[in-house]
């Protein structure tokens, strides 16, 4: 079968692989869509931090945002997951650990990343092997594009509630990417006031076609009281610049990575009793984010800027748009063309 394989540092290329086996309690899926994240170009630069602490190496097969069908089942999977549209879980973890076992799978110490970590291979390919039991049915509702932005959206979710927020109350999103953008939608989904920040209008201009008045650039935003921010930028100014702008005894939610090292003043956490709360992987947010796809309280296709084939995959992790790409700040895979 084809798959994208990430050869060494800005090297990429579509090869011919062995297709997957399913094994004792796995599936392959005939994968049909996904998404391209901010994860697999920075495993395609070199700059992803696994690189340098041994949990990933080159070559190495990307793409964890997915959905596709089941074709194929191993030993130990019931019979009905056959044809099944899914999404997968990326955080693999061992299941028998405390921290498996108290329902925190995604920081287990044996965890595998789905295509980022400990030679999984990914799903930028016309087919994956995962485990049944990280997979969620997508019913008929949720196309192939919503299906590819169940991870992110999970994750998304999971921001929002660590928030903590009710109906009513108002919250300050840093980063107008994708998952900014998706928490913003989700965060209104649950009737919370949202306002977000870009570096300036012209990146305001999606999000205001998703209906939010709120939008603002650093220099614009106004004084108004910020019950919780969520950070989901890349600059490693903005956590601190988040603390000083939440709401005494409020909450700062921390899902943004930058490149180099951010800092903050631990005694402005301490003085104004500030909650803060970090959020790795979407593992606990999968099953709400295909519920409000599914239902249309969140519409979030409009994220998606353009969809092409296998063979383009290279450019686009170079950082090339496609010619007529939308204003989206996502670029998906049909890896079957």
């Amino acid at each position: 079968m084809r798959a994208l394989v990430i050869t060494g540092p800005s090297k990429a290329e579509v090869q011919e692989v062995e297709p997957p086996v399913a094994a004792l309690g796995e599936v392959v899926v005939d994968v049909e869509r996904v998404g391209v994240c901010g994860t697999d170009m920075e495993l395609f630069t070199g700059e992803m931090s696994y690189l340098h602490t041994g949990r990933s190496w080159y070559p190495l097969r990307p793409g964890h945002e997915w959905c596709g069908r089941v074709t194929a089942l191993g030993d130990g999977v019931p019979a009905e997951w056959l044809g099944r549209r899914v999404v997968g879980d990326t955080m693999l973890s061992c299941g028998r650990c405390d921290r498996c076992r108290a329902s925190r799978h995604h920081v287990c110490g044996d965890m595998a990343e789905v295509g980022i970590s400990l030679g999984r291979a990914g799903a930028l390919a016309e087919r994956l092997s995962v485990p049944v039991s990280a997979l969620h049915v997508l019913p008929d509702a949720v196309d192939p594009t919503l299906g590819a932005l169940v991870e992110p959206g999970g994750n998304a979710l999971r921001a929002v509630r660590g928030a903590g927020l009710g109906s009513g109350a108002r919250l300050l999103v840093l980063g107008t990417g994708t998952i900014g953008l998706l928490v913003a939608l989700f965060a209104r989904a649950e009737g919370i006031e949202v306002h977000l920040v870009g570096r300036d209008r012209a990146e305001l201009g999606l999000a205001r076609s998703f209906g939010f008045a709120g939008c603002w650039t650093r220099s614009s935003l106004p004084g108004l009281r910020w019950d919780a921010v969520v950070d989901a930028s890349n600059a490693p100014e903005l956590p601190s610049l988040a603390l000083d702008l939440v709401e005494p005894a409020g909450r700062v939610v921390y899902i943004g990575l930058a490149g180099t090292p951010s800092t903050l003043d631990t005694r402005d956490l301490v003085l104004k009793d500030v909650t803060a709360v970090g959020i790795l992987g979407g593992s606990a947010g999968l099953a709400g984010a295909i519920t409000a796809y599914a239902d249309g309280s969140v519409d979030a296709r409009p994220l998606v800027a353009a969809t092409v084939g296998l063979t383009e995959t290279a450019d686009i992790l170079a950082g090339h748009r496609p010619p007529g790409a939308g204003l989206g700040p996502k670029i998906h895979i049909d890896p079957q063309h």
